[in-house]
């Protein structure tokens, strides 16, 4: 009877995702300035999204001027020629709007959410960001402090809170990956005023960019709005840098200590991934929350549940666009030793390579994954993210309708397959995080 039941449910859950997801439909067109434009209309709410990415990240800079991407997500809210200083996110707030901006290794992405009847407030606002920014001593002084202190909160300061540099400066030897998103604090003291306003110069302009408006719309009204405050920028450079740098293929293990400010030990382990869009993406993404995605996943059923040699696990495939990361940490139990938990996360694997995954666990996982993806478009925020991020990651607006058929092309046997094609040790990141009173002074 408990097995119909579960049988029922999964069918359910399954038919579920199916019926919810729901086509996005969507209009585009390409500016003269080269600034590409995507608008979704959903009149159900009053409300609507607006975003612009700029594909510049932390691997489009220079070795020794690293940070300057993230720099600008902060530097760019400090306001405009026609914006005061320290105003431009007290104006969207004072229309009832939120905003946010994040910079990835790859893009960076700014957006609002506002009433629908302040859409060309919104629009006119970024296109000020884009057209009028004040990059001047004070805003870059200002700055600089806000990043060190943002880089003390999230890094220093934060126990594990290294795992993600330490990890990715082992794991990249050649590619620009290696060094953090929030860059070298050195190097943005030594960047020059000119410097900051040449890196702007050469990303942050409409052909190197796309808006994207969803929610409560006309659109005949929007399109007309964003040819009005986003034509007159004029278009930047023909040619855009980005590295054409494949890392090598590792083929020794790469094993290090981090002594850090915690209590407890952990042990991480990273794989190198292939490139954002390649094939085998859906079913690593599959593979990583079959192993540490939530209480019923393996690993905490394992590790956590049964054996109780670990607190928390999880894996995270780090998908770039260049090639990612699969990067999976434990945080022991009391009393457990970092190389007893490693053998039995190894171990793990090791049944997943040799064994694979049972069809009923393949069914789950499925269900799990439908029903995020159509979580991920449950909102304007989401859909205008994921719209903007189809067209410049996959080069078709429409992946966003696609993304679901990829994931159900993959069996249980390219989880396998995966499984040993990139979870190799011979070519892995190990790291033991302990604590520093363990840290052996010579």
């Amino acid at each position: 009877m408990r097995k119909l039941i579960f049988s029922l449910g999964l069918a359910f859950c399954f038919a579920f995702a199916v019926s919810a997801q729901n086509r996005i439909e969507f209009k585009e067109f390409t500016l003269d300035n080269g600034l590409h434009v995507i608008m979704h209309q959903d009149n159900s709410t009053p409300i609507v999204a607006v975003s612009v990415l700029y594909h510049v990240g932390s691997k489009n800079e220079s070795p020794d001027r690293t940070g300057f991407a993230h720099f600008f997500e902060h530097l760019l809210f400090e306001g405009t020629e026609n914006i005061p200083r320290g105003e431009y996110m007290n104006k969207i707030q004072s229309i009832g709007g939120t905003l946010n901006a994040f910079t990835s290794n790859d893009i960076t992405y700014y957006y609002e959410i506002v009433p629908s009847n302040q859409l060309e407030t919104a629009l006119y606002m970024e296109s000020e960001r884009m057209l009028h920014p004040k990059i001047d001593e004070i805003g870059v002084d200002t700055q600089r402090e806000v990043i060190k202190e943002e880089k003390r909160q999230v890094y220093d300061n934060r126990p594990y809170g290294t795992i993600l540099p330490e990890t990715m400066k082992r794991a990249f030897s050649q590619h620009p990956y290696q060094w953090p998103v929030i860059g070298s604090m050195e190097h943005l003291d030594a960047a020059r005023l000119e410097e900051f306003m040449a890196f702007h110069k050469a990303y942050y302009v409409p052909n190197n960019a796309t808006l994207t408006i969803a929610g409560d719309i006309d659109y005949e009204q929007a399109e007309q709005w964003a040819r009005a405050y986003f034509e007159e920028i004029p278009k930047g450079p023909s040619e855009f840098y980005r590295p054409d740098i494949k890392e090598p293929v590792k083929t020794a293990e790469i094993r290090d200590i981090i002594y850090d400010n915690i209590q407890i030990p952990a042990i991480i382990q990273a794989y190198n991934l292939p490139p954002k869009n390649h094939p085998d993406a859906y079913a690593m993404s599959m593979l990583s929350t079959y192993l540490t995605g939530g209480n019923s996943s393996l690993m905490t059923k394992e590790l956590v549940d049964k054996q109780q040699k670990a607190l928390a696990v999880a894996a995270i495939p780090l998908d770039l666009e260049d090639g990612g990361v699969f990067l999976m940490y434990g945080i022991t139990n009391m009393g457990i030793d970092p190389k007893d938990l490693e053998a039995e996360i190894d171990m793990l694997l090791t049944k997943v390579q040799e064994e694979g995954i049972s069809e009923r666990d393949f069914q789950k996982l499925q269900n799990i994954i439908e029903n995020n993806l159509v979580s991920q478009n449950s909102s304007m925020a989401g859909i205008a993210q994921n719209l903007s991020q189809a067209r410049v990651f996959f080069g078709d607006t429409d992946y966003i309708n696609q993304e679901l058929a990829f994931y159900r092309k993959v069996n249980k046997e390219d989880l396998q397959r995966v499984a040993n094609k990139y979870l190799n040790q011979e070519g892995r990141v190990v790291l033991y995080y302990l604590p520093k009173s363990e840290e052996v002074t010579e």
